[in-house]
């Protein structure tokens, strides 16, 4: 049971990055899905999270409007759509899956966790 997180990478302020997490060794139709991230010398906070059909989602107030969270099934991906960066979006990002199919903003509601892509938004 693995998830691995990419798409992390040094951006300018206002650009964007797409985020991916892709499962193996479990099938992601049973899972909500939620991304989280931890800034230097911060706790890591919640972000975006998706049910398992991808018709729910919930966001961090700090990226409403600007990160779209979205899921294909098919390929077992979840993606985290970012745009308009900013500095304070720097962090390691990681994804985390929830069995289950409602989706949650608490991390201790989730079940695996992948090990982070690191996004660097330089101002």
């Amino acid at each position: 049971v693995q998830l691995q997180a990419s798409g992390g990478g040094l951006v300018q302020t206002g650009g964007s990055l797409r985020l991916s997490c892709a499962a193996s060794g479990f099938s992601l139709d049973d899972y909500a899905m939620g991304w989280f991230r931890q800034a230097p010398g911060s706790e890591r906070e919640f972000v975006a999270t998706i049910d398992w059909s991808g018709e729910s989602t919930g966001y961090a107030e700090s990226v409403k409007g600007r990160f779209t969270v979205s899921r294909e099934n098919a390929k077992n991906t979840v993606y985290l759509q970012m745009n308009s960066l900013k500095p304070e979006d720097t962090a390691v990002y990681y994804c985390a899956a929830r069995r289950g199919e409602t989706y949650s903003t608490l991390q201790a509601f989730y079940d695996y966790w992948g090990q982070g892509t690191l996004v660097t938004v330089s101002s």
